[in-house]
């Protein structure tokens, strides 16, 4: 298979990029309309479905796509290798598997401290047991449909040429943004200016967090234990959100966007700093 376009092999994650916020942005425009940009149009609960399903298929389609065509055949065998790939370390399923759920409950324990509202949803939620089937059943299914685009292709090209950390902030970041129309409502206490609200909370713990994401993919070589640590991120977010808005809010994900900075200069030190390094 032949790419079409000399502009994609050469730029492969700008073509990655823009055709994954074309097709999730361009999907959810048709199903929610411009007032979904704007905050000004709710989803219905009927749409709601569709409006996932819009954003998913962006870095799923992206991904498998431009896999194609920049790589070919052999490059959707090398996908589907990685994504198989389970024979790792333990200690890397466990990194995965729990670096979120343990820097949420410390950082939320430690602010109930100061405050109750900061308790951990699945502490005082009524029906814990629908609660923790839906997270993990979103978890799931983001993590498998957004990390085969994110990880599947963008970060394996990008670490070329860029260090585990100048990778995982660029991605994060554009991760960040990518999720920007499901929060264009902003803060619903209206406390906080809508601008100040979302960046605080998509530019903050997301790029910290994809530096791990990077860095256990780098030492892993495992599309699958990349859409695990993804799979729990989301969940832990859905069953640990702590029933707050407006300041309250702003200070938990900076808090803990601070908790998760300091893991990545944990682990920068303890690698000799290798994570800044370029290969």
């Amino acid at each position: 298979m032949t790419t079409p376009n000399p502009f994609v092999s050469k730029h492969p994650v700008v073509t990655y990029f823009t055709v994954a916020f074309a097709v999730s942005w361009g999907a959810l425009l048709a199903v929610v309309g411009p007032g979904g940009f704007t905050g000004t149009t709710e989803p219905t609960s009927a749409q709601l479905p569709f409006v996932f399903l819009a954003m998913f298929a962006g870095p799923t389609v992206a991904g498998i796509l431009l896999t194609g065509l920049v790589d070919g055949k052999a490059g959707l065998r090398d996908l589907r290798s990685r994504l198989f790939t389970w024979r790792v370390d333990a200690r890397w399923y466990a990194v995965a598997v729990l670096a979120a759920p343990l820097l949420m409950m410390a950082t939320l324990l430690a602010l109930s401290r100061t405050n109750p509202a900061f308790l951990p949803g699945i502490f005082t939620a009524d029906d814990k047991a629908s609660l923790l089937m839906a997270g993990i059943s979103a978890g799931l299914v983001t993590g498998v449909c957004e990390e085969l685009g994110w990880t599947g292709f963008a970060i394996p090209r990008l670490r070329l040429r860029r260090g585990v950390l100048a990778t995982g902030i660029s991605v994060g970041m554009l991760w960040g943004a990518w999720h920007l129309p499901l929060f264009a409502g902003g803060d619903p206490s209206g406390a906080v200016p809508r601008a100040v609200f979302v960046c605080g909370l998509l530019f903050t713990v997301l790029p910290a967090f994809r530096v791990l994401m990077v860095w256990v993919y780098d030492r892993t070589g495992s599309l699958l234990v990349a859409m695990l640590m993804h799979a729990s991120l989301t969940a832990s977010t859905l069953i640990l959100q702590p029933g707050v808005a407006g300041v309250p809010a702003m200070i938990y994900n900076l808090v803990l966007a601070a908790m998760v900075y300091g893991v990545v200069g944990a682990v920068t030190m303890a690698d000799g700093g290798r994570l800044s390094r370029q290969p």
